[in-house]
């Protein structure tokens, strides 16, 4: 894994996350992008953040899966205002802006993507996690704070007009 996370590649975040999180299956890593894709709304973005991108855990700096196999989760975050749309109100930090994960101790706060957190868990054999935001809060995470993600999925705003 890269030391300096200000350092990872695109292509680099992308190994990260097929070796980390789907043990090294491609064809694996295609499928869950393909079941995103098709169960968004259209336009909407994908991306994956957090250890599975950067190989440690941001809190303590634990390697990925430090508690053993399937034990790291998956930071999903989809992109755009019909992805803000699946959340209840109650399923925000900032309120129409960036929601909270919709997680196992959290299904209610966005009902309609349960079955979808469902699939991609049996498909991955570990917690993935789902969580809504606009792109300007992408962009300020990723670009100005320097966490880095994995695109997934491009938000593409006149897609969903």
């Amino acid at each position: 894994m890269e030391s300096e996370e200000s350092e990872l590649t695109d292509e680099r975040k992308r190994e990260n996350v097929i070796n980390l999180a789907f043990g090294g299956d491609v064809p694996k890593f295609d499928r869950f992008c393909a079941v995103i894709r098709d169960s968004v709304p259209a336009g909407t973005g994908a991306v994956i953040r957090g250890s599975a991108v950067t190989g440690h855990r941001w809190k303590d700096q634990a390697p990925f899966d430090a508690d053993g196999p399937g034990t790291s989760d998956i930071d999903l975050t989809l992109v755009g205002a019909e992805a803000i749309r699946l959340f209840n109100l109650s399923g925000f930090f900032v309120p129409g802006i960036h929601s909270r994960p919709v997680s196992e101790d959290d299904p209610d706060i966005a009902p309609a993507l349960v079955p979808l957190r469902d699939h991609l868990m049996a498909m991955v054999r570990r917690p993935v996690n789902i969580q809504a935001t606009r792109e300007f809060v992408m962009h300020l995470r990723g670009d100005v704070l320097g966490q880095p993600y994995l695109v997934l999925l491009d938000h593409d705003p006149e897609a969903s007009s």
